[in-house]
């Protein structure tokens, strides 16, 4: 019974997801857990996402502490689920992204493999996104060849949007699709840390209270970003409060609630302005990661797209908190048997290839 672990700590900072999966000719979630982020540990996490003093031996440090944070939570979940291990064939670690810049060759992820190795006494598989970056990709989105083995119909046409710190549509043709899409989370979450002091907006009801101002909205979608699709990938680097903060100082004061309604309105516009640029007759939206919990998110985009379905991948089977972390665990597997993981038509690498470096226990 082949099982695997996958860890998942996405822009979003908020923590990190822990599935279990048994990988046969389907795969099947079995049980997962989760550990929050602690707030020293994401405040050095988000330092690390732009140039600063000290950055090497501070990336040192802090992924030892995201290393240990993510052999406790394996640990906390062999112990519920009376499992030992020796019952888990590799963990597939996804690592900490602090630098994405696919345009200049690289793409960067902490998390000590070797040192998850040793304090979990299970094989790692992580490092997944470098070679396709080597092989001319993106090095993203990875999920959508997970998302097309575990939701592809032959029935009707269908997307999946992955709605995390940034936005990521998978089209489940074949060839699969996908692209980043812009803006998820992130920046509701700190904009909502900065006038709430909390690190989301719980169930968009920030947002709710606010009006959509058009001006800011025009003026953040003519970034160059959004006027092209496939392949193409994103992340703080791009998209961070000091991106925003340059279109609020061109217009007049807005109401903090007005801002946040027009975020939340940014972030479904990108969505759903690319599903009808590049897949006008979709039927079904599926929608995974944390953006599936917001009320007013879901409701903007059953708006725009008001002849697709639009639903959480829960009604499809799958809880759309642990899509993410079980892509991750299948990576491993993939990686163990030699089977390419990446796929061409979504990264634009110059073919296929195996992905993942492999840390014995």
């Amino acid at each position: 019974m082949p099982l695997y672990i996958g860890l998942m700590s996405g822009t979003s900072l908020d923590g990190l997801d822990i599935a279990l999966i048994r990988q046969e000719q389907k795969t099947q979630l079995l049980a997962s857990h989760y550990l929050p982020m602690p707030d020293a540990l994401r405040k050095e996490l988000l330092f690390l996402c732009a140039p600063g003093d000290n950055e090497l031996a501070r990336a040192a440090l802090a992924e030892q502490q995201w290393t240990r944070l993510a052999a406790q939570g394996v640990a906390e979940l062999l112990s519920k689920q009376a499992l030992s291990k020796q019952d888990i064939r590799a963990i597939g670690s996804h690592g900490q992204t602090v630098r994405h810049e696919p345009a200049q060759g690289f793409t960067i992820q902490i998390g000590n493999p070797a040192l998850l190795a040793e304090l979990t006494g299970i094989a790692v598989v992580c490092d997944f996104r470098r070679r396709d970056v080597a092989a001319g990709g993106q090095g993203a989105p990875l999920v959508p060849a997970f998302h097309q083995a575990l939701f592809a119909d032959d029935k009707s046409r269908r997307a999946v949007v992955n709605i995390g710190g940034f936005s990521n549509l998978t089209l489940l043709d074949n060839p699969v699709r996908g692209f980043d899409c812009g803006p998820g989370n992130a920046l509701m979450d700190a904009w909502a840390m900065r006038h709430l002091r909390q690190r989301f907006d719980q169930d968009g009801a920030f947002a709710a209270k606010g009006k959509v101002q058009p001006a800011l909205l025009k003026t953040m979608l003519a970034d160059p970003f959004f006027n092209h699709y496939e392949p193409k990938s994103t992340g703080r680097e791009r998209f961070n409060l000091p991106w925003l903060e340059q279109h609020l100082a061109a217009l007049p004061a807005f109401k903090p609630e007005d801002v946040q309604s027009t975020l939340l309105v940014l972030t479904t516009r990108c969505i759903s302005d690319a599903l009808q640029c590049v897949q006008p007759d979709n039927e079904e939206l599926l929608v995974c990661g944390g953006g599936a919990h917001n009320l007013q998110l879901l409701l903007q985009l059953k708006r725009q797209l008001p002849n697709c379905r639009v639903a959480s991948t829960e009604d499809y089977g799958v809880p759309p908190d642990w899509v993410e972390a079980m892509a991750f665990a299948w990576l491993a597997h993939s990686c163990l048997e030699n089977i390419p993981a990446n796929r061409p038509s979504v990264t634009g690498a110059r073919g296929l290839r195996v992905l993942g470096a492999i840390y014995p226990a």
